[in-house]
């Protein structure tokens, strides 16, 4: 078979392929290839070839972060796709791995204590160990803590140093600010490396508090990497039952911003004192 006639069947096969949407051509609006894949600018653009209503893809693609109009080519995803859920895959095991820049904690004006977990891998595979307070960080909590105040903010790493770098010094200065406004007596705030939710009951039996609120960072998923929640608790005590809890969830820059977060749960903290209740107990 000579190359001229190869040719021509390699250029029908072609032709087919295009017209049956098996082969994507390259899009001339989309995103250069040395643009960073994982911004917003390139997740915007749809990379499905020919969609019937253009204005409807680009609606609902604004709408979620959800992986919607990422095209095909043949039966696999298309190369930027893959590439993509590779790098926000990377990120989120970044989030888990990494510890919190020491600047951060330095510019919030917070100091760190430790749970019981000597190493991260410790960390996530004993989650008991992450709920308990080291013996240096009891010591040091009854040391240089305010005893019974009103209230007790503390922050924990949890399962993404990201969120506790992308949100900490923009929601406690609102969080604080909103609670002394009410008038009500703060505790000294503080780190705890290593720690899980479930810690906040331990704080809560060493300082004292009414209510105890632990800033958290949430375990990453592939749309996000920087989410923050905060657990509250009214009168909290080892063993007490999750359904106790309130949480306010999901403080990102694509979520609740931190500053707006920062004065809502302080509304939530003053419900909760007022009710003297938390978790399914407080009444909405």
């Amino acid at each position: 078979m000579d190359r001229e006639l190869i040719g021509l069947i390699a250029e029908e096969v072609l032709r087919q392929l295009r017209r049956t949407g098996s082969v994507v051509l390259p899009d001339q609006n989309a995103p250069p290839e040395s643009a960073d894949i994982t911004s917003a600018a390139c997740r915007a653009v749809p990379l499905v070839r020919d969609p019937v209503d253009p204005e409807a893809l680009a609606r609902m693609m604004a709408r979620t972060t959800a992986r919607i109009g990422v095209g095909r080519a043949g039966p696999r995803f298309m190369t930027r796709t893959m590439l993509t859920l590779r790098a926000d895959h990377a990120q989120a095991r970044d989030a888990v791995f990494a510890d919190v820049a020491p600047q951060v904690l330095e510019e919030a004006g917070l100091f760190t204590v430790q749970t019981m977990c000597p190493d991260k891998n410790t960390y996530i595979t004993r989650p008991d160990l992450g709920r308990q307070l080291a013996p240096e960080a009891v010591k040091a909590l009854r040391e240089r803590c305010v005893m019974n105040p009103d209230v007790q903010i503390y922050a924990a790493d949890g399962l993404s140093s990201t969120a506790i770098e992308a949100n900490l010094n923009r929601i406690l200065p609102a969080l604080t600010d909103a609670l002394g406004h009410m008038g009500l007596r703060v505790g000294t705030p503080f780190y705890l490396r290593f720690g899980r939710v479930g810690s906040q009951e331990h704080v809560a039996e060493i300082l004292g508090p009414r209510v105890v609120c632990v800033l958290i960072g949430e375990r990453p998923g592939l749309a996000t990497a920087e989410s923050m929640s905060a657990y509250i608790a009214y009168n909290a005590y080892v063993g007490m039952p999750e359904a106790k809890r309130t949480v306010v969830s999901n403080i990102h820059k694509n979520g609740t911003a931190a500053v707006e977060a920062g004065a809502y749960v302080a509304e939530v903290i003053a419900r909760v004192l007022e009710q003297k209740a938390s978790g399914v107990d407080l009444i909405r």
